[in-house]
């Protein structure tokens, strides 16, 4: 359905409750969303109308919109969209030709509300200063029971190629208090944040996230004068700009799901839930398999660095190798270093997108091809962003380039629809006539720096905003072009990682931190996984506590060197095991131990999927962890159903109720380091 809406919230508002009450529950639909989908409601009705006051919020010309919207031309409409009500709301201003239209995506089966808002100048002189653009700009009323109540902001750190990637942070708010928070470089999950976020009090939260792949920040407070209320606020760290006639910027995206319980994690699994049914990449109306893949072309005695010195008989060789020792990936790898290099440095080459003829004379098909015969897919490398000097791009289009004085990176600009549409062009071809089925995008530099030397000062902001649109258009065109294609989003590591990525691609490789190290891993799985329910990382070390500290919970990217003294048992076991756990990755989850970086501590997890009534649970004793046994207590379970219990690694079955489990369930673990996989049911 589309119509013009006219003018009053009760129009509207009834017409979402209809939707959300039409045809009863959807497939899929769980009692907590049902029950915690009055807290969207009520978010809907006060914002998300033609007449509401916008969750959103700038200044236009020294004044807040608040004050200036109300008085502009407004229009609405809005459509359904299978389990989503789509509505449109334009704010016009006669005087100046300015638009602002706020797009709000609101669901019938989570407990969420979602928008973006675009600016465009439809006059024909440029518009007056824009500034402090705030995508969300809210006060949740009456949100803590009292001015006493606890508030608390959980969230986590981004990734700096560190142990405590990505390392939960939780954060009591206290009334007259704010928390301010964002990566300080260009990228999204740079170092300090992660654009996800869970706020809890007594018996309720919200669990908000950010769609913006550039740099952002937030707050979140309660205000002395209203210490009941939480105000939230996010958006771009930086914005001051005119518009010209014509020109139109996005701003970041925001989501925001309502949750009702005693529990936090309540919180967490339904925003994973949301994320899986909403936010990932899907296929035949599932979200895509976690895959398990092997390097063909990693390593060799120096000058070889990442995969220059790979060739075609080498990889082809690789892929044969594997095969013949029962090891099957789902897909094999080539990274940095395929392309033609001046230097035998991977990174001199990038900017020239160009097969090494010298190293895989007939181009990538005939590895592709050999892979595919054994109905493997196939991962190639890119990180077109960025143009080292002297390369093709470098030669043929500056003007397509930004360079810094003494540097010899440039950054392609996707703001502009030339280069934009070379690289569509490009890339699609490429993966076509590759047979290429995972296109991974790296990005190893921060582009901040670039766009603040693009942006005049009353345009700053725009070089943002128009590079990061460009990059969601072009990432939209390959999966257009390409059915079936699924991104890996690489940023050295998991540094771009938010709301508009993850709804586009998986980061298969979620860390740039000391290869294969698996204690590390570990700590990594503990603080994505309350958020994230897809990531990869990798694995040079078949032995189960490494290839476990990797695998479970994620994808795993491995780098397996098959020579004497390799354990091929024990390589054959993981890939068959890495298969029969990867779809509990996507069950809710449950960390069981405390949130540790040490050696001398055990790690924990726990995947529960209640509507298959099992689950699995791993642990980890770290090599230095004193105690052989611990006790855990596991969530999600129906107390009073009997389960299954099988401890993989003896053999060794027994029966529990899930009140006994939830109670206490021990952990033995003999070695040090040692790992310990059990997996349960739900009897009938």
């Amino acid at each position: 359905m589309k119509r013009e809406t006219k003018g009053a919230f009760t129009i509207l508002g009834a017409a979402f409750l209809a939707f959300v009450a039409a045809a009863g529950p959807l497939a899929g639909w769980d009692a907590a969303a049902a029950r915690d989908r009055a807290g969207a409601e009520a978010f809907a009705a006060a914002h998300a109308t033609k007449t509401a006051a916008p969750p959103f919020s700038f200044v236009y010309d020294g004044r807040a919109s608040s004050g200036l919207l109300g008085r502009w031309t407004v229009s609405a409409e809005e459509r359904a969209d299978g389990s989503k009500l789509v509505r449109t709301v334009v704010y016009a201003d006669p005087s100046t030709g300015l638009r602002v239209t706020a797009v709000y995506t609101l669901y019938r089966d989570f407990p969420a509300v979602e928008w973006v808002i675009r600016l465009k100048n439809a006059g024909r002189a440029d518009t007056p200063v824009i500034e402090k653009v705030r995508a969300c700009a809210v006060s949740l009323p009456a949100f803590a029971a009292s001015a006493a109540a606890p508030v608390t902001l959980y969230r986590a750190r981004g990734s700096a190629a560190e142990r405590s990637d990505f390392g939960p942070v939780n954060e009591p708010l206290a009334a007259g208090a704010e928390i301010r928070f964002g990566p300080t470089a260009g990228r999204s999950s740079d170092t300090n944040a992660l654009p996800f976020f869970n706020i809890g009090t007594s018996g309720h939260g919200v669990v908000a996230a950010v769609g913006w792949s550039g740099r952002w920040e937030a707050a979140v407070g309660r205000r002395e004068a209203d210490p009941r209320a939480l105000d939230l606020a996010a958006g771009m760290a930086e914005t001051h700009f005119r518009l010209r006639p014509g020109e139109e910027v996005r701003t970041p995206s925001m989501a925001l799901l309502f949750w009702k319980d005693s529990d936090r994690m309540a919180g967490h699994n339904l925003f994973r839930r949301f994320v899986l049914a909403h936010h990932m990449p899907r296929r035949d109306g599932r979200p895509v398999p976690l895959p398990i893949a092997h390097g063909v072309g990693f390593g060799g005695p120096l000058p070889c660095n990442e995969y220059v010195c790979a060739t075609e008989s080498y990889a082809i060789g690789m892929i044969e190798r594997l095969h013949q020792f029962g090891i099957e990936p789902d897909v094999c790898w080539i990274d940095a270093g395929w392309y033609e290099n001046p230097t035998p440095y991977w990174w001199s080459g990038v900017g020239t997108w160009t097969v090494n003829a010298k190293n895989f004379p007939r181009g990538l098909k005939p590895v592709t091809a050999a892979a595919a015969k054994y109905g493997q897919g196939f991962v190639v490398w890119f990180e077109p962003e960025r143009v080292y000097e002297k390369t093709w791009l470098d030669r043929e289009h500056k003007d397509w380039l930004t360079a810094l004085p003494g540097n010899p990176n440039r950054l392609l600009d996707l703001g502009n629809p030339q280069a934009l549409a070379w690289l569509v062009e490009h890339v699609s071809s490429f993966l076509r006539d590759e047979g290429v089925t995972i296109y991974r995008q790296d990005f190893n530099f921060d582009p901040r720096p670039y766009w603040q030397a693009m942006d005049a000062p009353d345009r700053i902001g725009i070089a943002e905003m128009k590079h990061i649109d460009g990059l969601y258009k072009f990432w939209d065109a390959l999966l257009e072009r390409r059915p079936g294609l699924l991104i890996d989003n690489c940023a050295s590591g998991g540094r771009r990682i938010d709301l508009e990525t993850t709804s586009r691609s998986i980061p298969l490789w979620r860390t740039d931190y000391n290869y294969w190290e698996p204690n590390g891993y570990q700590c990594h799985t503990y603080g994505l996984q309350f958020f994230l329910p897809a990531s990869g990382t990798g694995n040079g070390d078949p032995r189960k506590y490494w290839f476990r500290s990797a695998a479970i919970g994620g994808a795993v990217v491995m780098g397996w060197e098959l020579t004497a003294g390799f354990n091929l048992r024990a390589a054959v076991e993981d890939v068959a095991e890495f298969r029969a756990l990867r779809d509990y990755a996507y069950g809710d989850y449950y960390p069981l131990t405390g949130y540790a970086t040490g050696d001398d501590a055990w790690a924990a997890f726990q995947w529960d999927r209640p509507e298959e009534g099992d689950g699995i649970v791993a642990g980890f004793r770290r090599p230095q962890a004193p105690q052989p046994a611990i006790e855990v207590k596991l969530g999600g379970l129906e107390p009073g159903a009997d389960y299954e219990v099988s401890y993989e690694d003896y053999g060794v079955v027994v029966t529990r109720s899930g009140r006994e489990l939830a109670e206490g369930l021990t952990l033995k673990i003999a070695e040090a380091p040692g790992s310990l996989l059990i997996r349960y049911r739900r009897l009938r």
